[in-house]
């Protein structure tokens, strides 16, 4: 077992909240662009597992790495972070002198918030399955087609 000291505290065995948050962002848009573990790591020079560690937060992912990651996504850097859940940005930040609170103002996400519902493996297959369809008549004709059949929109109240 290694000496903790006062400059280096042994680290926690379980992943950061927020490791954990970005690898489930990046799993997220590799999802939606239908790409695989395997594919995404080929273009990033890593294996598989490798993603796989990132996408469970199990490995933390260096600001290079993250910048690579988002050029490879198409996202930026930003979408990553977006829709921290309640009270993580609001957690202390470990550094060299204890724990203490950033300074920078809260952020705009760069989308709105996910729902639940396009993280669903229904939803993924739904919409791979339309942009297969080659034609642009069709599928426009589809798009018709499910908007006629979904209960209509609320307006906001004001």
């Amino acid at each position: 077992m290694s000496e903790v000291t006062a400059d280096r505290p042994e680290r926690e065995s379980r992943p950061s909240p927020i490791d954990v948050h970005v690898g489930a962002r990046v799993r997220l848009r590799r999802t939606l662009l239908g790409m695989s573990q395997e594919r995404l790591g080929d273009a990033l020079g890593l294996t598989f597992q490798q993603v796989q560690k990132y996408e469970r937060g199990v490995n933390r992912v260096g600001a290079s790495r993250l910048f690579d990651i988002s050029r490879v996504l198409d996202v930026p850097i930003s979408f990553f972070f977006d829709d921290m859940p309640e009270g993580m940005d609001a957690t202390p930040i470990s550094g060299p002198r204890g724990r203490m609170y950033g300074f920078a103002e809260a952020q705009e996400p760069f989308s709105p918030g996910i729902d639940e519902n396009l993280t669903k493996r229904e939803t993924l297959e739904l919409v791979r399955a339309y942009y297969r369809i080659t034609d642009p008549a069709v599928r426009k004709r589809m798009f018709d087609l499910m908007k006629s059949l979904a209960p209509a929109e609320t307006p906001f109240e004001t």
